[in-house]
C-alpha cells in the first residue's frame, strides 16, 4: 500500500473517531489486530458494544467508500469482532457492527455518512 493511501487512511479514522464521539460514542480500542485483519475502531453507544469499519477515499471513482465492505469483508470482521468478545468474555453483551464512510475531496471538502448495524455476524 503506498504511502498516501496510508496516510488517507489515518486521517480517515481520525476523522472517524471525532466524529463518533461528537455523537455520543465512546471510543474503547482502535485498530484491533489479529492474523485475519484489523477491526478499525471499538467503541460503545450506550450499552451497545459497536465494531466500526472506516472506508475513506479521495473521490468517488470507483463508488461511495461504504461499498468496499464485501462479503468477503464482512466475514473478516466478524471473525475478528468474536475474537475480541471471546478474549474479553463479553459474548453476553450487545453489539452490531457499523461502517463509517468518508470523502475527503481534493478541496478539502469532506463528506461523513455514518451506516450503523450495517450487517449481521456472518457464518464462517
Amino acid at each position: 500500500m503506498s504511502k498516501d493511501r496510508i496516510a488517507l487512511g489515518k486521517k480517515g479514522e481520525e476523522l472517524a473517531v471525532h466524529f463518533l464521539q461528537q455523537h455520543g460514542f465512546s471510543i474503547i480500542t482502535r485498530n484491533y489486530r489479529q492474523k485475519s485483519g484489523e477491526i478499525d475502531i471499538i467503541a460503545k453507544e450506550g450499552e451497545c458494544l459497536v465494531f466500526v469499519e472506516v472506508k475513506t477515499r479521495n473521490s468517488l471513482q470507483y463508488g461511495q467508500p461504504f461499498e468496499a465492505v464485501t462479503g468477503r469483508k464482512q466475514m473478516q470482521l466478524s471473525k475478528i469482532a468474536l475474537d475480541y468478545l471471546t478474549r474479553n468474555n463479553l459474548l453476553d453483551h450487545t453489539c452490531r457492527f457499523d461502517v463509517v464512510s468518508i470523502v475527503i475531496n481534493t478541496n478539502d471538502k469532506t463528506t461523513i455518512e455514518h451506516l450503523p448495524n450495517c450487517f449481521e455476524f456472518c457464518a464462517f
